[in-house]
């Protein structure tokens, strides 16, 4: 009977004690799945910064990526650009030495040319007109200007202004003409044309660069 007692006895104090474990591995489970949740949670949020500061060293890197692209990409149209322009300045001076050294034989061509000759004469005389003094005009012009082109530019000036201008011949004088009175004097003759070569360099320039 004692040893029933015992075992009775003994169980009863077993189940406060397996209620007891029940109860601190309940509590265990219970904490673990807590820090397992807490530690879950701290993964995923800094999954998700890690994720976030990849995505914007990405961004960061792809934006220096394109923004050292566009700076190479606007060197070389300024490499390209300097290039042109020096190629077109080279091209340029080609060609105004070119035309340098044909427009003295042009001109001369001009002047063997009779309605180029009489359109040359009526642009010297219109600047002489606009600009000399009234009085007798003497003519210095090229040996092989026709003597009726002569006569009749003298009778066109004396009908015009009553004085009959004296006419000059001067082998020196290739082609043109130039009109001299009281000191002053207009120059159309082909070297008094090319005098001023920036001038006529810079309207050769102006032509070659004129949309035809």
């Amino acid at each position: 009977m004692t040893a029933v007692l015992s075992i009775e006895t003994r169980q009863r104090i077993e189940q406060p004690k397996r209620a007891l474990l029940e109860m601190i591995e309940n509590d265990r489970a219970r904490q673990c799945e807590q820090i397992l949740g807490e530690a879950r949670g701290r993964a995923a949020v800094a999954r998700a910064q890690a994720h976030a500061l990849a995505r914007a060293r990405m961004r960061q890197a792809f934006g220096e990526q394109r923004e050292r692209r566009r700076e190479q990409i606007t060197a070389a149209q300024a490499r390209l650009a300097t290039h042109r322009r020096l190629h077109e300045q080279q091209h340029a001076a080609a060609l105004l030495r070119l035309a340098w050294q044909r427009l003295p034989a042009e001109l001369h061509s001009l002047w063997q040319q009779g309605a180029a000759r009489l359109a040359w004469v009526s642009q010297v005389l219109a600047s002489a007109q606009a600009r000399m003094p009234r009085g007798t005009w003497r003519i210095v012009h090229a040996p092989d200007w026709p003597s009726a082109e002569r006569h009749a530019l003298a009778e066109r000036l004396a009908a015009a202004s009553g004085v009959t201008p004296r006419f000059e011949s001067d082998a020196s004088i290739a082609a043109g003409l130039k009109i001299v009175c009281d000191g002053n004097v207009v120059d159309g003759t082909l070297d008094g044309l090319l005098a001023d070569r920036a001038e006529l360099e810079a309207r050769l320039l102006h032509q070659l660069e004129s949309p035809r």
